[in-house]
């Protein structure tokens, strides 16, 4: 592949801790320097043991479920060739606006643990369209190099 095509190829990517997507879409898609993570909730990494067993949320507490959408975004990423450090924009979504001070707790206190050298761009969104148990999305946007 020449550096010309590389920089136009778009490929799609799903780390084996995520099942394949129910629908014709990607976990994520890097294309050039550009990694664009799909909406990640706080499901546990996927059953490779053929049970055909539906993605199981990682628990009920908005904690749980925050630290392993980062925990998936993070794989999405590293699939990629990307870390946090690239990341230049991150959106939550939340379905309880009373979740706001715990979600800014448990982001804060996970993004100290990274020692980023940067902290993203980021907005959080109340939507109440997540299936029902799950309390938070994120998507977030690389750039890398």
């Amino acid at each position: 592949m020449t550096d010309s095509t590389a920089k136009t190829v778009k490929t799609p990517l799903t780390p084996s801790t995520h099942t394949t997507p129910p629908a014709k879409f990607s976990h994520g898609v890097r294309k050039g320097n550009i990694l664009q993570v799909a909406g990640q909730v706080g499901f546990l990494p996927a059953d490779r043991s053929g049970s055909g067993q539906a993605p199981t949320p990682a628990g009920p507490t908005l904690r749980e479920q925050t630290l392993q959408t980062f925990a998936n975004v993070k794989a999405i990423l590293e699939e990629g060739g990307a870390s946090w450090d690239d990341v230049m924009m991150m959106r939550v979504y939340l379905t309880d606006v009373d979740h706001f001070a715990e979600m800014n707790e448990i982001y804060n206190t996970y993004f100290g643990e990274q020692n980023l050298k940067e902290a993203p761009a980021a907005r959080t969104t109340v939507y109440v369209g997540l299936p029902k148990g799950l309390l938070i999305e994120i998507d977030a946007l690389a750039v890398l190099g």
